[in-house]
């Protein structure tokens, strides 16, 4: 699936990103992944990818400049045993990955875990939770939760056994004090209630989240110290 994505770029099995997942998955619809990326190189972007999944990047991020991140965690759908691939692409154009096989399936048709009528009803709702600083204040941990079906397309009504349209997140940013600090591409791919949580070097802040998803509804919010 790689050479899909990525042509004969060659891609590099080293220490400059590696990921976290659960070999066997409790829950196929919900399986938590962290990326974690080396101090010492420059990644500009990163690529969340399920190989056996029926759309295979899960998500694309583009790391600010400078913002100093140093992991990010999210929650997949996976729909059959996969290879669950992270791969960076640092500042010189290079490629690197890290590979976990995440035996679990039918994570992209498991039905939803709330009603189509309490979903329509905090469709876009946000909270930010700080959770960590560290002693010197320069380390910060962060997590954005998005209230949002993130609807796959092969998932079924429970009455009418019809299949509910994908809807899900497409586009997200977020800036830190008004200078970009991650955006990501998303698919079908990540889990219902997007969850994203990362640990950066660098201010507390001010967040600005804006979301947009595939039919055209957009969700904005800004995230002040202190204010979750």
């Amino acid at each position: 699936m790689k050479d899909v994505i990525f042509g004969d770029r060659p891609i590099a099995d080293d220490r400059v990103v590696a990921l976290e997942a659960p070999s066997r998955a409790t829950d196929p619809a919900v399986v938590p992944v962290v990326i974690r990326l080396s101090d010492d190189a420059q990644i500009d972007r990163l690529t969340l990818i399920v190989d056996e999944n029926p759309a295979p990047v899960a998500a694309t991020f583009t790391l600010g400049q400078g913002t100093g991140i140093r992991s990010i965690e999210t929650r997949l759908r996976v729909n059959a045993y996969s290879n669950v691939r992270a791969v960076a692409e640092t500042a010189d154009g290079s490629l690197h990955e890290s590979v976990v096989y995440v035996k679990a399936s039918g994570g992209c048709a498991a039905p939803a875990a709330r009603n189509p009528a309490e979903a329509a009803a905090t469709l876009g709702e946000m909270r930010l939770r700080r959770l960590v600083e560290a002693a010197n204040g320069q380390t910060q941990e962060a997590q954005l939760m998005i209230r949002h079906p993130n609807n796959s397309g092969l998932q079924r009504d429970q009455i009418t056994h019809l299949y509910i349209p994908a809807h899900f997140v497409s586009d997200l940013e977020i800036r830190l004090d008004d200078r970009p600090f991650l955006s990501m591409s998303g698919g079908i791919s990540i889990s219902e209630d997007p969850n994203f949580r990362f640990r950066y070097d660098g201010p507390e802040g001010v967040f600005k989240v804006i979301a947009s998803d595939t039919e055209g509804q957009t969700f904005a919010r800004v995230f002040s110290p202190g204010e979750g």
